[in-house]
Order: structure tokens, then C-alpha cells, then sequence
């Protein structure tokens, strides 16, 4: 049985909470260090990230808290850790200016999706600023506004 290969770029899993919580400042894309069983769990797509968060430790970066579900299928010598803290990989100069945001008040490292680049596994991560709670009531009164309009809209063309 030939497993089908993903199209290049393709989107993973997407963090909808992130950009409700926090405010996304920069982004970066890092790789990440994955066993055999949790690609095959991405490829169909048994992931999820809302509860995850990057930490930096000896200047490396974490990713906690994803959950990737092992397949039926998964081989009886494997025992998965659905939720095993994974390693990111990025250049070792971003990583520093990392450190030096993360140290400023109020920042912090979340995970915003992953997706497939050229066959690897990436994850992107955003700086970001936590909302405060009018903010975020902010977003929800902007976001039902430009329903109400679509709606509008689509009631006029018919």
C-alpha cells in the first residue's frame, strides 16, 4: 500500500486561539525534530496544538503540550508519548533575539500551525503579547460586525 504523499506547502494544523489570546508580532518558521510514528500520525492529520507552547531552555526552543495521537496502526516495538516534548530547530541567531524578546516583559512563544515544506515538517512560531480581556471582546465585536455585513451583502444579491 503506497501512503500518499502531502503537497508540498501544505497546512497541517492551524492554533484558531492564538490570534483571539495574543497579539502576533513576528513570526518564524522552525523545523522540528520528530519520530517516525508522529509523521505518520501528521499525515493524517491527528494533531492538535491549542493547549501547546515553546519554551527556551539552554538555548534551544521546546515545544509543549502538542498532542499528536499515534495511529491504530502504530508498530507494537513503539511505545507513543502523544504529548512528548519536541525540539524546534532554528538558526542560532534567531534564537538569541528570541531570548532577548522573551526576556522583555509580557512576551512569550506560541505555536500559530504546522504544515509540510518540501516534505519536513514545520511549525510556526509567533512572539507574541498576550491580550488583555477588553481586547479580546474587541476582537469578538469586530469579528461579528463583518458577518453581519457578509450577511447584508448576500441578502442584496439575491
Amino acid at each position: 500500500m503506497a501512503t500518499k504523499k502531502p503537497a508540498t506547502d501544505s497546512r497541517i494544523a492551524d492554533n484558531k486561539k492564538a490570534a483571539f489570546n495574543y497579539f502576533i508580532e513576528e513570526r518564524f518558521e522552525a523545523g522540528m525534530v520528530l519520530e517516525g510514528w508522529e509523521v505518520k500520525a501528521l499525515r493524517e492529520g491527528k494533531v492538535q496544538l491549542t493547549d501547546g507552547y515553546v519554551v527556551i531552555r539552554n538555548g534551544e526552543l521546546f515545544f509543549i503540550g502538542c498532542q499528536i495521537n499515534p495511529l491504530n496502526t502504530a508498530s507494537s516495538h513503539v511505545n507513543p508519548d502523544s504529548v512528548r516534548t519536541k525540539k524546534l530547530l532554528l538558526h542560532k541567531e534567531e534564537i538569541k533575539r528570541l531570548i532577548g524578546k522573551v526576556e522583555q516583559k509580557g512576551y512569550t512563544l506560541v505555536p500559530l500551525n504546522l504544515h509540510w515544506k518540501n516534505g519536513r515538517v514545520k511549525c510556526d512560531i509567533g512572539l507574541a503579547k498576550g491580550k488583555a480581556e477588553h481586547d479580546k471582546r474587541d476582537t469578538i465585536k469586530d469579528r461579528e460586525g463583518k458577518r453581519e455585513v457578509e450577511r447584508a451583502m448576500k441578502s442584496r444579491h439575491r
